[in-house]
């Protein structure tokens, strides 16, 4: 009897195209010309060494890189089609549709959780019909309301590190977005607290396009469905995870995973 081989995984629908990206640090060119493609409800995770453009890649993707003087961006970020780096498109708008969380836990130390879960919305001037349930949605994705719903006038700087992230992801969940940009969201948490982060990343992959900056290659393996591989500024090689860490096509990829450099 003949066997009959798998039939090909379906592609994936694009949320986010990039093409041609260039970043700049006033004369200085940080991003040489990336181009790739960010499916919807799929983890991708961006790794490569110091210095090697990934936060500057991720921060393009919602405008933030232009909010450093002297910084700007050339070539084409669509969303849906839609090139967000026109003249035509508001900023504010594109922060909100792709969401950020930074490396280090934020949260604003005057406001209580309840109050930092919606800051985003009320640094915007946006009153949401019923906070209470917005709110407790938020804290529900972030996987923390059941930790904190007895306390949520304390400051959100009472949290330790690990809540004090997921509390910044409902922050941002709160927003509705439709893309979430992480910047190396575990290397200021514990073991534990990171495992946390990772199974919350999985949750949220079922809703959202994520994209993922990691120096950890054991995380990005566990995490990501696709890899890219950044070195000096240039997309060096970008595929699924399970290809990027077992059959790289790159021996510069194979040489940084492996631990000869970086």
């Amino acid at each position: 009897m003949t066997s009959v081989p798998p039939s090909a995984p379906e592609p994936r629908p694009e949320k986010m195209r990039v093409e041609s990206l260039r970043a700049y640090f006033g004369d200085a060119l940080a991003l040489k010309g990336i181009s790739m493609s960010v499916p919807e409800r799929c983890v991708t995770a961006i790794i490569g060494p110091s210095g090697c453009g990934k936060s500057t890649f991720i921060r393009c993707l919602n405008r933030m890189h232009e909010v450093t003087p002297g910084a700007r961006a050339e070539g084409a970020v669509f969303l849906d089609g839609k090139n967000i780096l026109g003249d035509d498109v508001d900023p504010v708008d594109v922060r909100r549709r792709v969401g950020m969380v930074f490396q280090k836990p934020n949260p604003f130390p005057t406001m209580s959780i309840r109050e930092n879960v919606l800051a985003g919305l009320t640094l915007n001037g946006i009153r949401p019909p019923d906070p209470a349930r917005l709110v407790e949605e938020s804290l529900r994705q972030a996987a923390l309301w059941d930790e904190v719903k007895d306390s949520l006038d304390r400051t959100g700087t009472s949290l330790s590190g690990g809540q004090q992230q997921r509390l910044c992801i409902a922050r941002c969940l709160a927003l509705e977005p439709e893309v979430i940009l992480m910047d190396e969201p575990c290397s200021a948490l514990d073991p534990i607290a990171t495992a946390r982060i990772e199974e919350l990343i999985h949750e949220l992959r079922e809703r959202f396009a994520i994209l993922i900056v990691t120096h950890s290659m054991q995380q990005a393996a566990r995490v990501s469905d696709f890899t890219a591989f950044f070195y000096m500024g240039e997309l060096v090689e970008h595929g699924t995870a399970d290809v990027i860490f077992t059959k790289p096509t790159s021996s510069r990829t194979e040489d940084y995973i492996t631990g000869r450099f970086g």
